[in-house]
């Protein structure tokens, strides 16, 4: 009868979607084969840190479809949670630091060549003329004209600007806009626009562009607390001098990690970051994995690593 009524929730959460307590989150899981050691612990981070969130996780221990492998653990559970929230504020911290960086060398080098009020940055003839990019050209500069007459009245630096000089420079209209559309203004640069910006990083314009918008994809993750650890995305990088060095094994001739995962945004903090900032990342990242590593006993390290993108080897990448 326990059973029945057991299945009978655990149903009605999941297709109805239905509030549960506390008492009956803790059953659910319980039904699902997590061990639960300490009940009231339990329940008090199911109420701060929320069951959808925490059940999110999970998939690192099930072997079978919402049933965990025997002998995992509540805490086990909650430790890949902590991690996973652990590794998103790592990231975001050099996310920002990337944005801040990026967003000054670009103010810098186009109110060099093209002036700092925004009648003449934002002059369509500084942008590239191909023409299966003309409307991309006019869409992206709405957008960044649309931030200027949104942050003029809003924003202390615009509206300083505006107020007592009648425009907004570059370097203060970055600060308003977001990493996407800085990543979608710089792909309609003229190509020698692109190319000393990129000239900074030691990487081609292309690739630029395509870390850009990865690493805008991944700081959206990181601002809305998203998981991160398995995330994929659409794009991909090319080929770095890294995955040859690490030995990454290939998969119809493609490299298995460092492509589209969390290693590829490792790749390219490794170019864009300075050599101390990296240094410290991935010292934070190994701390973090060390702790995981601690406290779990039913997935193995290489199992872990594997899942989110890392070869066995990635520390490695520091000293090349």
């Amino acid at each position: 009868m326990l059973c029945y009524t057991i299945k009978r929730i655990e149903c009605d959460y999941m297709s109805k979607k239905v509030f549960k307590t506390l008492d009956e989150q803790i059953e659910i899981l319980k039904h699902k084969g997590l061990v639960i050691k300490d009940e009231e612990k339990a329940k008090n981070i199911l109420f701060k840190e929320n069951y959808f969130f925490i059940n999110g996780y999970r998939h690192f221990f099930l072997k079978k479809k919402d049933q965990f492998i025997e002998g995992t653990t509540f805490e086990e559970l909650y430790g890949m949670f902590k991690f996973d929230r652990n590794l998103r504020n790592i990231f975001f911290k050099n996310l920002l630091i990337i944005e801040n960086n990026i967003k000054s060398i670009i103010s810098y080098a186009l109110s060099k060549q093209y002036g700092f009020k925004e009648k003449d940055y934002l002059n369509p003839d500084n942008f590239t003329n191909d023409t299966i990019k003309g409307r991309q050209v006019k869409d992206v500069l709405n957008k960044v004209a649309r931030q200027i007459r949104v942050n003029g009245s809003q924003h202390t630096a615009t509206m300083h600007y505006i107020t007592n000089y009648g425009y907004v420079p570059l370097w203060i209209l970055v600060k308003v806009v977001s990493f996407g559309l800085v990543s979608e203004f710089y792909d309609i640069f003229k190509h020698q626009d692109k190319q000393t910006i990129a000239d900074f990083y030691n990487i081609d314009p292309e690739t630029l562009s395509i870390y850009l918008h990865i690493l805008a994809n991944y700081r959206n993750l990181c601002a809305h607390e998203d998981i991160l650890y398995d995330h994929k995305t659409q794009k991909i990088i090319p080929n770095t001098k890294y995955h040859e060095k690490l030995k990454i094994a290939k998969k119809e001739d493609m490299y298995i990690y460092g492509k589209d995962d969390l290693f590829a945004v490792i790749i390219i903090f490794k170019q864009m970051l300075s050599e101390s900032e990296f240094r410290e990342l991935i010292n934070e990242i190994g701390y973090e994995i060390d702790v995981l590593e601690a406290k779990t006993e039913i997935i193995t390290i290489n199992k872990f690593l594997n899942k989110i993108g890392f070869p066995i080897n990635w520390r490695d990448i520091i000293e090349l």
